[in-house]
């Protein structure tokens, strides 16, 4: 697996004051996409990613063990963490029969738009 230290060092060299001054306008996508992969995988999980041409990307597909399927995970970062296509589109095609999608950001409030549920990125832990 990755260390997510070393990579943070690796991108932002000596300019970390963005991280610890928690800067919504940085862009951390990288970061938090690889403590999303680690926290997964030392929760068990084999990590799948979603890419199509006419639907668009996802960050990760897990197995939901709860309902039997599939659960779509989007990382965000940033302000527009509700700017995404592609998982929107996995949940209402009826041959994929999602019952759910989990976007993760650094939004610091929970809230659910139909089958989309919103969480902190340190929610992560949850899954």
């Amino acid at each position: 697996m990755n260390d997510v230290g070393l990579l943070t060092n690796i991108l932002y060299k000596n300019n970390i004051s963005a991280i610890f001054n928690d800067a919504t306008g940085m862009n951390l996508g990288a970061v938090y996409e690889t403590v999303v992969a680690e926290e997964l995988k030392c929760h068990g999980y084999d990590l799948y990613y979603y890419d199509r041409k006419k639907v668009g990307e996802v960050d990760y597909l897990v197995d939901d063990y709860e309902s039997l399927n599939v659960l779509p995970i989007e990382i965000k970062s940033g302000k527009d963490y509700k700017n995404f296509r592609a998982l929107p589109k996995l949940l209402l095609d009826q041959n994929y029969k999602m019952t759910k999608g989990y976007v993760f950001s650094n939004e610091r409030k929970v809230t659910e738009d139909g089958k989309i549920k919103y969480y902190p990125i340190y929610f992560v832990m949850f899954i």
